[in-house]
C-alpha cells in the first residue's frame, strides 16, 4: 500500500521495513542517547526569539514522562501495593500495554513486581521502590520548575 502525502496529494512508496532493533538504534543515534532504560537526558530550555532563558534543572527522566508509566508510578506513590488488575482499571488500559510499561519501570528498578498464586490463580502485585520514588520526586521538581519558569514570563 502506498502512503499519500496529504500536503501535496502525491503518492510515495512505503519505506522498506526495519527491525525493531534497527529502529531503536536509529532513534538512539539521532537522539544522542544510547544508555537505555531510565536514561536521564538533559533538556535545557532554548531561547525563543533571542530572549534569554533562565536555566531550570537539566535532568529530565523520559522513562517516567510517558503517560502510562507516569500514571503507574504516581498510583504506586500513593498506594503501598496495587495488583495488576487494580492498576489496569486505574490506568484504563489493556493487559499487554500495562505489562510492557510495567516491565520497563521494573527494568529501571522503579517498581517491583511480586507474583504469587492463590490456588491456581496467578496474583501480581506492584510496589514503588526507593529509586522509583526518588525518580518521581526529581521528575515533579523538574516539571514544577518548568511551570514556574513559564508563569514568571
Amino acid at each position: 500500500m502506498a502512503k499519500v502525502n496529504r500536503a501535496s496529494s502525491k503518492t510515495r512508496p512505503n519505506p522498506p521495513a526495519q527491525s525493531h532493533a534497527a529502529l531503536h538504534a536509529h532513534a538512539n543515534h539521532h537522539s544522542g542517547s544510547d544508555t537505555g532504560v531510565g536514561h536521564v537526558a538533559p533538556t535545557p530550555l532554548a531561547p525563543v526569539d533571542g530572549r534569554k532563558v533562565d536555566q531550570v534543572p537539566a535532568a529530565f527522566d523520559r522513562l517516567i514522562h510517558e503517560r502510562l508509566r507516569l500514571g503507574i508510578v504516581s498510583a504506586l506513590a500513593v498506594n503501598d501495593v496495587l495488583s495488576f488488575n487494580e492498576l489496569k482499571a486505574l490506568m484504563q488500559t489493556t493487559d499487554g500495554n500495562l505489562s510492557v510499561h510495567a516491565r520497563k519501570l521494573e527494568d529501571a528498578d522503579y517498581i517491583t513486581c511480586t507474583k504469587t498464586f492463590e490456588g491456581r490463580v496467578p496474583h501480581t502485585q506492584y510496589s514503588l521502590t526507593v529509586n522509583g520514588r526518588s525518580a518521581l520526586e526529581r521528575y515533579l521538581d523538574h516539571m514544577e520548575a518548568l511551570i514556574r519558569a513559564t508563569r514568571d514570563r
